[in-house]
């Protein structure tokens, strides 16, 4: 995948997380209410370190700073695109049918994705086809592995918080309940009590699930591009003409969105040309 430092910027993400602030405060206004109506220090450290503890509990520890590192990608995408993967595919390809495989050493080194970069250094060291695939696969399922692993750090995040909510609104309640002889006095507590409970189920709704699936998606397209790279690296090392090798990517343009799982299935079947 590619490295951090080239990628844009997901106006999706940005857009889609402002439009439902803007929204549910705008709402709020619409109706009358304040913006100090939702604010409160307390809720907001009740919800956010008590999702946070119940993260701690069911994590294990290098998970979940790899998962707090990986954020970034809900809001920065550095999936290079399916085209340009093929493009530079197919240049590789060409060098490597006029000057042989050994021609491409010099350009392996400023590759900055680093699947691409493995593949290709097998394929120019001489590694036999069945060897590249079993090699590459298995980066395939230990990157299918770990970035489940983030996604679902955030999804279970997602469904602590607004439970976490709740315990801050019943605390709210209780110190509220000392205090029945002020009616008036009650009806304010209420109302900030469940302020909690609005974070909670904001915070799990607007950041954590979002969170979750898209860098979910993020890894399904990932998936999709290094599957792209290993068949197109298996060609060039096959020795396979660039115009045949154009047409056997071309399917991957399609459907950039999705992920396929047919690099388990080619790898199964007898008659994939690389295990021939």
């Amino acid at each position: 995948m590619a490295n951090k430092s080239t990628g844009r910027i997901d106006l999706a993400s940005c857009g889609g997380v402002a439009l439902a602030i803007v929204g549910i405060v705008g709402g709020l206004l619409f109706e009358g209410g304040r913006l100090t109506d939702i604010s409160s220090l307390t809720a907001g450290v009740i919800v956010l370190a008590g999702t946070l503890g119940a993260v701690m509990v069911t994590t294990p520890a290098n998970l979940l700073v790899a998962a707090f590192k990986s954020l970034w990608q809900v809001f920065w995408d550095s999936t290079p695109s399916n085209s340009e993967t093929i493009d530079q595919i197919l240049t590789f390809a060409r060098q490597a049918r006029r000057g042989g495989l050994t021609s491409l050493e010099s350009g392996i080194a400023d590759l900055s994705d680093p699947f691409l970069k493995k593949a290709l250094s097998l394929a120019v060291d001489g590694a036999d086809l069945q060897d590249i695939r079993r090699i590459m696969e298995l980066e395939i399922e230990l990157a299918e592995h770990h970035g489940e692993g983030r996604a679902k750090v955030f999804e279970t995040a997602g469904g602590y918080a607004p439970t976490i909510g709740i315990i801050g609104a019943v605390l709210g309640l209780i110190q509220v309940m000392k205090h029945l002889e002020d009616i008036e006095q009650v009806g304010h507590g209420i109302a900030i009590a469940f302020v909690a409970t609005v974070y909670g189920v904001a915070f799990a709704n607007l950041l954590l699930l979002p969170a979750g699936a898209k860098i979910r998606s993020r890894l399904e397209s990932g998936l999709k591009n290094n599957e792209l790279v290993l068949e197109g690296v298996l060609s060039i090392a096959e020795g396979m003409n660039p115009m045949l090798i154009e047409s056997k990517l071309d399917p991957y343009k399609d459907h950039p969105g999705t992920v396929s799982s047919s690099w388990k299935e080619r790898a199964a079947e007898p008659g994939t040309r690389s295990a021939a």
